[in-house]
């Protein structure tokens, strides 16, 4: 099986790396618009899917593509549109639970699968002064609800429930069985 990963997420590579496949990469070029009334999980669902349909593959090559978001009180946080919007995010955010999804589509010919995964994280309060340096160190800038768990933002958390992979962005124990169900169909 041939692996391609349709996303330009330096974590996600890693994570792929890490748990030992190989694989090429093909970004995915997509509207990533939030359709009105859209829920968390329908949304990265349907970014998932629209990914891995996105991109060209050849005979025998499986197409993994992902998407990731965080909500908290029914409210998505995608990417911050600058640094006063990572400062709201992560003040919402502060001495809360959140929960993030990420949404795994694999696409190999006609046959689409997708699922997703939910893990809930509780940061502890944060003072303003270090949501600024956090901010400033520009490393929320790329990353759905603005923080990185395994980066700076790891000092934030308190508590995971669930797949910690899932909150980096791909949740890798997902990604296998999805694979091995790939495999055996």
């Amino acid at each position: 099986m041939n692996l391609v990963l349709a996303s330009q997420s330096p974590r996600r590579r890693e994570l792929l790396n890490n748990a030992g496949f190989p694989h090429t990469v093909r970004p995915a070029h997509i509207d990533e618009t939030r359709l009105p009334g859209e829920s968390a999980i329908a949304y990265v669902r349907r970014l998932a899917e629209s990914k891995a349909r996105a991109v060209s593959a050849a005979p025998g090559e499986v197409i993994l593509a992902a998407d990731t978001t965080v909500a908290v009180d029914q409210q998505i946080l995608e990417k911050p549109t600058g640094p006063e919007d990572a400062r709201r995010m992560l003040s919402l955010l502060s001495g809360r639970a959140h929960q993030v999804f990420t949404a795994v589509c694999l696409r190999s010919g006609a046959t689409v699968a997708v699922a997703h995964e939910e893990t809930v994280v509780h940061f502890r309060p944060l003072a303003a002064a270090e949501i600024d340096a956090y901010v400033a160190s520009g490393e929320p800038m790329d990353k759905a609800g603005a923080y990185g768990i395994q980066g700076l933002a790891s000092k934030f958390v308190h508590r995971v429930e669930g797949c910690f992979f899932n909150v980096v962005g791909l949740p890798v124990a997902l990604v296998c069985t999805m694979l091995s169900d790939a495999d055996a169909g």
